[in-house]
This record gives C-alpha cells, sequence and structure tokens, in this order.
C-alpha cells in the first residue's frame, strides 16, 4: 500500500508526545490497544516483547538462526539489509530440513518485522535483536507484538514532532514505524479521508 504522504504528515504535525494524542480543532484523540487489535489482530496482552543482551557476537546468531552470514555484518554492524533477507531466502530448496525451514521461517519473519511492524526511518535495514524474539517460536507466540508496535510507533511519532518543533521543516517522510497501521486508524476515524474507490480500499488491506 502507498502511504497517503499528506495525511501521515498532518497527523504527525498534530501529535503531542507529551500526551501521546493528536490535537486536533474538535477535541484531542490517539489510537489505542484496542485500535490496534481491532485492525491488525496482534497481541496487546501477552508478554512484554524484551530483548536480553547477548553474549554472543551478532555474526554468530545470525548463523545460528539464519544459517548464513550477511557480508554487512563486520564491525560490529548489528543490523541486516532487509533486501538481503528476501534475496537469500526467497526460494526454499527442495526436501529441505526442518532445521534449514526454521531459518526460512525465521528470515521471512524477520523481514515482516523490519519492513512492516518495526521498520526504522530508512526502512531498509532491521536490527538482530528481533531475531532473537523468534528464536523460539512457541515463545515469539506469546508476545504482546500489538502493544510493542504501538509503543514504537509512539516514540516514532514523538521523535518526528521534535525534529520538526526545533527545526521548522515538515516531516519529509522519514518516519518509523509501522505507517500503514496509522493511516487505516485514520481512515476508521475519518472515513471522508478514505478513499472513494472500494477496490483502491480493498488492495490496502493490513490482512
Amino acid at each position: 500500500m502507498n502511504p497517503d504522504a499528506s495525511l501521515i504528515t498532518a497527523l504527525v504535525e498534530r501529535w503531542r508526545p507529551e500526551t501521546s494524542t493528536f490535537h486536533l480543532p474538535c477535541g484531542e484523540i490517539t489510537i489505542t490497544l484496542e485500535d490496534v487489535v481491532t485492525l491488525s489482530g496482534l497481541a496487546i496482552d501477552d508478554d512484554a516483547v524484551v530483548v536480553d543482551i547477548p553474549d554472543e557476537e551478532w555474526s554468530a546468531i545470525c548463523l545460528r538462526l539464519l544459517g548464513r552470514v550477511s557480508v554487512d555484518l563486520v564491525g560490529g554492524v548489528d543490523v541486516v539489509r532487509i533486501v538481503w533477507l528476501r534475496v537469500e531466502f526467497s526460494h526454499l530448496p527442495e526436501n529441505a530440513s526442518h532445521e534449514v525451514i526454521e531459518q526460512f521461517a525465521r528470515a521471512y519473519a524477520l523481514s515482516l518485522i523490519g519492513g512492516v511492524l518495526f521498520p526504522d526511518r530508512s526502512g531498509s535495514t532491521v536490527h538482530l535483536q528481533y531475531l532473537l524474539l523468534i528464536e523460539d517460536w512457541q515463545r515469539a507466540g506469546r508476545f504482546a507484538w500489538g502493544a510493542a508496535v504501538l509503543s514504537y510507533l509512539y516514540r516514532e511519532m514523538g521523535r518526528s514532532t521534535l525534529h520538526i518543533m526545533h527545526t521548522g521543516t515538515s516531516l519529509s517522510g522519514d518516519l518509523g514505524g509501522w505507517i500503514a497501521l496509522l493511516q487505516f486508524w485514520a481512515w476508521e476515524r475519518f472515513p471522508h479521508l478514505a478513499p472513494r474507490d472500494s477496490e483502491t480500499a480493498c488492495s490496502g488491506s493490513l490482512a
């Protein structure tokens, strides 16, 4: 889905980090945990998404959980490029072992985490700390991903708002977080802002 830059910018410019709300002429409003679970289906009341600092080198973690290492992981680099994940894990070999299947599944989940749920401002890399969260699939299923997504989006909007206030410049598109979630929330709360073309609206479904 292509983001509506004008809508997102208008919302961020009205975001107030001190209250975590949008200040509109009609009053204050915000995206809530209930909105997140309704729009995305992600859990909001399970275990907190917390990553322990590992003793291993990031390259060793990458090799252990993905079966291969990005050439970018040198000199203490702790992120991989999303395009590397998509290229390296684009085709699952025939008769792949259970271990290889899990590695490909982790690569897909990691690209989803870095490209959709918790994208940074570049939108092109993902931190390997998230890989530790999906090492154990049963444990990963107990995390409150929805609450973490909302918290991350709050933080990114706060950072962008402070940048706008301090520099007097516009957002210019460098906003991290799940932008599609924010856009769909705005469409739900302000239906007159949503696309009138039903085909366009359906093609942008979060599902």
